[in-house]
C-alpha cells in the first residue's frame, strides 16, 4: 500500500512538473499522456527524454564573459556591426545578442562536400600546429579513418603542443576504451562529453553534443556535418555518405573556440581562459577573403534555441529562393510555418533528403508524414538516391548560406549541442546553390499526385511514427 501510494506521488508530481515547465503544448500534452496511460514507460522515457534543461547553465555566466573578453580583445578591429545586406541585418543582430555571437569579416571559407580532401586538409593543418588543437566530434569511430588521425595527435602531444580531444559518449558508446587510452598515454588530452552509463541516473542523459569543431592555433577551424569514420570516406553499401564541410581561415575562429572551451568546461570543471587560445588574427585582405561569418551555438540549456530561431529568421527574409538539405526533416512548428509562409509567398522553396535512413524506417515514416502539408504550399522535394545524403545546409537568394551540424528536426533543434556558421557572402552563398543543383541530378522530385496514391497502411504508419518525434 505504501508503494502504491509513493508511486502515485511520483507520478503525479511528474505530470505537475511537466505542466509548470510551460512547453509547447503539444510535447506537455505527449508527456502527460505517457505518463497517464504508461505509467512505467512514461516516467522512464520522461526520465530520459522528456525533461527540459532550460534551468541549467552549460557554463557560468562570469565565466562565459571571461572568454567573450580575450575573443573580442583579439579580434576587435574585425567585428562589425551588420552585413551589407540589408535584409540580413535583424538576422546578423539577433544572433548577436541571443547567442553573443559577433559577426567578423575577413574570413576564407572553403566548402567541401567529399570527406577525402576535407580530411586531407585537416590533417596537414594539424601537422602544421606550434601551438595547440582543439578537436571535438559526435562521432570518432576505432577504424584505419580515427586511427589515422589518433596517431598524428600522438605524434603533436609528445612534440610539445597542446591537444585536446573531445567526443559524445553515447554516439562512441560501442568504441573500445584502449582507442583513448593510447592516445591519452601519448600526451593528447581525452576527455567524453557526457559519459552515458553514468548520465542514465541524471537528468542530462538526453543532451549529447552534435557538433563538430577544429581548431588549430586560432586562426584555421573547421565544423559541418562530418564526422571521423570510414563510412564518411568509403560511402556505405548502396552508395557514397555526401556531406558538407568547412573550413574557416580567419577570426570567425575564435568564436569556435569559444564554444568548444565552454564545453571543455562543462565536461572537465577546466576553465581555459587563457590569452594564448585567443591569438590576435587580423582580417585576411584578399578578395577571396571578405565572408562575413557569425558562429552560432545552441543547447538544450540555452535561453534561446539560437540556430532554430536564426533559420527562421532567414527563411523569413527568402525573396527568391529557398534549398535545404538535412538528412532528417522532423520539423519544428516554427520552421514549419516559415517554410510554409515562404512557398505561399512565391520563394522557390525546395528540401533535399536521403531515400533511405540511416537511424532505421521509423525516420523516413516520421519525415514523409510531413510532405503533404508542405508540398501543398508549393515546396518541392527531392530524394537523394545515390547514397545517404547527410549534409546540413541552407542556402538563400545568392547572399547567405548556412552550414553546420544543425538537422531539420527537433532532437537538433531542442535537445542536442549544435554549431552553424551563418555566411553572409554572395561568392559562397552561389558556390552552395551550384552544389544543390548538381546534387539535384542524382535525386527524384516527389510528385504530390503520385505521393497522395501512397497505401492507406504507409500514410498510417508515418503518422503514427509523428507521434513519437518528441522521442526521435
Amino acid at each position: 500500500m505504501l508503494f502504491e501510494i509513493l508511486y502515485f506521488i511520483l507520478i503525479a508530481s511528474s505530470i505537475v512538473l511537466v505542466i509548470t515547465e510551460n512547453r509547447r503544448p503539444g510535447i506537455a500534452i505527449f508527456w502527460v499522456m505517457m505518463l497517464t496511460l504508461l505509467p512505467v514507460v512514461g516516467l522512464v522515457l520522461y526520465l530520459i527524454f522528456g525533461k527540459d534543461h532550460r534551468s541549467h547553465r552549460v557554463i557560468r555566466e562570469d565565466e562565459m564573459r571571461q572568454l567573450s573578453t580575450l575573443r573580442d580583445a583579439a579580434c576587435s578591429s574585425t567585428i562589425v556591426d551588420s552585413p551589407a545586406e540589408p535584409k540580413y541585418r535583424k538576422l546578423a543582430s539577433m544572433m548577436r545578442h541571443a547567442n553573443d555571437a559577433p559577426l567578423f569579416d575577413g574570413n576564407n571559407v572553403k566548402i567541401y562536400t567529399d570527406f577525402g580532401p576535407m580530411f586531407d586538409d585537416m590533417l596537414a593543418d594539424i601537422a602544421a600546429a606550434k601551438h595547440y588543437i582543439h578537436i571535438q566530434f559526435y562521432i570518432i569511430e576505432d577504424d584505419e579513418v580515427g586511427r589515422q588521425l589518433a596517431d598524428l595527435l600522438i605524434s603533436k602531444a609528445q612534440q610539445g603542443v597542446d591537444v585536446r580531444l573531445m567526443f559524445d559518449s553515447f554516439a562512441n558508446l560501442f568504441v573500445r576504451d584502449s582507442y583513448y587510452d593510447k592516445m591519452r598515454r601519448g600526451g593528447v588530452r581525452v576527455q567524453s562529453f557526457l559519459k552515458f552509463i553514468p548520465s542514465l541516473f541524471s537528468r542530462d542523459v538526453n543532451c549529447r553534443t552534435h557538433r563538430k569543431i577544429v581548431v588549430v592555433d586560432g586562426h584555421t577551424g573547421y565544423t559541418g556535418g562530418m564526422n571521423i569514420a570510414r563510412r564518411y570516406r568509403d560511402g556505405i553499401h548502396h552508395g557514397v555518405w555526401r556531406d558538407t564541410h568547412i573550413r574557416i581561415c580567419g577570426p570567425a575562429v575564435s568564436q569556435l573556440e569559444v564554444a568548444l572551451l565552454a564545453d571543455w568546461r562543462f565536461c572537465t570543471k577546466e576553465l581555459l581562459a587563457d590569452r594564448l587560445y585567443f591569438p590576435s588574427v587580423p582580417a585576411l585582405s584578399s578578395p577571396d577573403h571578405h565572408s562575413l561569418c557569425q558562429i552560432v551555438t545552441s543547447g538544450p540549456m540555452d535561453d534561446w534555441n539560437t540556430v532554430m530561431q536564426g533559420m527562421v529568421q532567414a527563411i523569413a527574409q527568402s525573396s527568391r529562393y529557398l534549398y535545404i538539405q538535412t538528412p532528417y526533416f522532423i520539423p519544428t512548428e516554427p520552421i514549419l510555418l516559415a517554410l510554409r509562409n515562404a512557398a505561399i509567398a512565391g520563394v522557390d522553396v525546395r528540401i533535399m533528403l536521403p531515400a533511405t535512413a540511416d537511424r532505421g524506417a521509423f525516420m523516413v515514416y516520421a519525415s514523409e508524414s510531413y510532405f503533404k502539408e508542405i508540398m501543398q504550399a508549393g515546396v518541392k522535394v527531392y530524394l537523394y538516391s545515390k547514397g545517404y545524403l547527410h549534409a546540413k545546409t541552407m542556402v538563400i537568394d545568392d547572399d547567405f548560406v548556412t552550414i553546420g551540424s544543425t538537422n531539420i528536426d527537433s532532437r537538433s533543434m531542442e535537445q542536442n549541442f549544435e554549431v552553424n556558421a551563418f555566411i553572409y557572402d554572395p561568392a559562397k552563398a552561389i558556390e552552395q546553390r551550384d552544389i544543390f543543383f548538381r546534387d539535384m541530378e542524382l535525386c527524384q522530385l516527389v510528385d504530390p499526385v503520385q505521393w497522395n496514391r501512397r497505401s492507406r497502411w504507409r500514410k498510417f504508419v508515418a503518422s503514427l511514427w509523428r507521434l513519437f518525434t518528441p522521442l526521435l
